[in-house]
């Protein structure tokens, strides 16, 4: 299996798993963030996992801007909202993606140099 169907498969593990248990706190709760933050901090445990989700968060983000500006892969921002509304585990296989998909692009079609160099 190529490494561009591994991404797009864990891309959608990334968004559906996650969004299975969301969605239905969000159908009871609303759009409410202090109850959200209440309950995901209500324990250590779940301290935990909260702290390392946002910590990986903005290390997925800085990766996202700084590797996808040096590479020049597009749309950087798709993975970064991803990673805001659903979670690392959605925008950062979503960002190989798009990284692997605008590398093979490039093999597939380098640039053409005309005139002396």
């Amino acid at each position: 299996m190529s490494a561009i169907s591994v991404y797009a498969i864990l891309t959608g593990l990334g968004a559906i798993l996650p969004l299975t248990q969301f969605l239905p706190w969000i159908a009871e709760h609303g759009f409410d963030l202090g109850g959200f933050a209440r309950e995901l901090f209500s324990t250590r445990v779940g301290a935990f996992f909260g702290l390392d989700v946002i910590v990986a968060a903005i290390v997925t983000i800085a990766f996202v801007l700084i590797d996808g500006r040096r590479k020049r892969v597009p749309v950087r921002w798709v993975p970064i909202a991803a990673t805001c509304l659903v979670g690392v585990s959605c925008g950062l296989p979503l960002y190989l993606w798009i990284r692997e998909h605008a590398r093979r692009r490039a093999l597939a079609h380098p640039p053409r140099h005309y005139g002396p160099r």
